[in-house]
């Protein structure tokens, strides 16, 4: 076959089999009377090997020694490209991402354009002060999904700090944190449940209620301190759980006594007394439940208290007894 039937059947055009000949990637077996290159069947058969390596990404080069060199083995070369590969589809995602960010803020012009890939830049910074200062940049340069990945991978504390306090400006970060809690990865759902429990809104403090039942005991925990501290009673269970498990108990017993008002404090003193009495509880937390007692108000917590003072353990009925005379009950 002459040149011109070869890249109509093969599809590759008659310049690029030229220049495959040049690198001696297929070359015409014959040549007719007239000079013409001719092509044989197997010189065919070779063009779309060619072709078809091409089409997995491998160079010209790559592709003469894989047709040529007989000890040749493709195990590495695959591995290479499919290296290759991943890093490209990483760097396209990246950049995707990159331009919904810009695209999220709306911008008017070049000069937002800019701005908002120089915060973007920022916040990925290697230097802590960086990444602060982008946190602190004015809220609609900044886009929402950057700022919460940024507070859920930031491990510096000071820098942590001024991206849950940028998410707490902005609107429409309490879903995307949630998708946190989900995280595979501890530090990010404790991340996540942090930078929740400093958002003001109701659909943050519904976020929160649902991480009472998460599995992660942290979560949990988190988001009772943030509720309890707002007032909501459903965290009491927890904070209860969190004083019997000696996690975070004296900020838990903060919490409980915030929200033992006049017409809860019955019922968080009972609870409290439920655990003491229980027989599974462990001496050390049946201490910390009777120290959670001294900020409950009312009668119910002062009976539970005087009953303890002849309690078995005397480190417990010790410790009823002093509370009792804070309270002046004693």
């Amino acid at each position: 076959m002459l040149i011109g039937e070869v890249a109509r059947r093969s599809g590759v055009s008659a310049r690029m089999l030229r220049h495959y000949e040049s690198l001696g990637l297929v070359r015409p077996s014959g040549r007719t009377g007239s000079g013409y290159r001719e092509y044989s069947g197997e010189d065919v058969r070779r063009i779309f090997h060619v072709e078809s390596l091409r089409a997995v990404g491998l160079s010209l080069r790559e592709i003469g020694r894989a047709l040529d060199d007989p000890g040749f083995t493709p195990a590495d070369l695959v591995d290479d490209l499919i290296r290759r590969t991943r890093e490209r589809i990483a760097a396209e995602t990246e950049l995707l991402t990159r331009l919904d960010r810009v695209h999220a803020t709306d911008p008017a012009g070049w000069e937002d354009v800019l701005q908002v890939l120089a915060v973007l830049r920022a916040l990925g910074s290697p230097s802590a002060g960086a990444r602060q200062r982008a946190a602190l940049a004015p809220v609609d340069e900044v886009p929402v999904k950057a700022l919460v990945e940024a507070a859920l991978d930031e491990r510096d504390p000071v820098v942590a700090g001024a991206l849950r306090w940028a998410l707490a400006r902005s609107d429409d970060s309490a879903a995307l944190l949630a998708d946190g809690l989900g995280s595979p990865v501890p530090e990010v759902r404790e991340r996540a449940v942090r930078s929740l429990a400093e958002l003001p809104g109701d659909e943050a403090v519904a976020l929160l209620r649902e991480a009472l039942a998460h599995p992660d005991a942290v979560v949990r925990d988190r988001a009772a301190l943030a509720l309890g501290a707002q007032g909501e009673g459903a965290a009491t269970p927890v904070l209860v759980d969190m004083i019997v498990a000696g996690s975070n108990d004296t900020d838990a017993a903060d919490a409980l006594s915030v929200l033992a008002g006049d017409a809860a404090a019955d019922r968080i003193a009972s609870l409290l007394v439920g655990r003491i009495g229980d027989g599974t509880t462990a001496p050390p937390a049946r201490g910390r439940l009777t120290q959670a007692l001294a900020g409950i108000p009312g009668a119910t917590a002062s009976r539970a208290l005087a009953d303890l003072v002849g309690d078995a353990d005397r480190a417990v009925a010790l410790t009823a007894t002093y509370l009792l005379r804070l309270r002046g009950d004693g």
